[in-house]
């Protein structure tokens, strides 16, 4: 078992972990120091067990409002996917408008009446 020497609160401890987990354990004890050290600064010196024990609570109140938080969530994301999903929406386009087919039959005749005329005048 590898043996380390891990900094919490300023003071050095000596634990054992098992091979391939020593980044693990200092992983661990960083958390714990970034807890103890607001407790130092704000308290002073205090016994090992006090300063370990105080670390430890707040490190797992962090733990507790982020699983908390994490399970809300969860709440949330499995109610977003059990609603059904929205009827799409129908959009009618008219490809062409309705008064197009009148207006281009009055086009036509106009044109054929135009067409009619001039062909009196040219024969005329």
């Amino acid at each position: 078992m590898p043996d380390l020497t891990i900094t919490i609160g300023g003071r050095d401890f000596a634990v054992a972990c098992q091979p391939g987990e020593e980044h693990f354990l200092r992983a661990a004890a960083s958390f714990l120091d970034a807890e103890a050290q607001p407790l130092l600064a704000a308290m002073g010196r205090l016994p090992e067990a006090k300063m370990l024990l105080m670390a430890g609570l707040m490190l797992a109140d962090r733990t507790a409002a982020q699983e908390d938080e994490m399970r809300q969530m969860r709440a949330r994301i499995e109610a977003l996917e059990s609603r059904p999903a929205p009827e799409p929406q129908r959009i009618e386009v008219a490809v062409v408008p309705p008064q197009l087919p009148g207006t281009l039959a009055e086009i036509a005749a106009r044109a054929e009446a135009l067409a009619d005329r001039l062909e009196e005048q040219t024969a005329g």
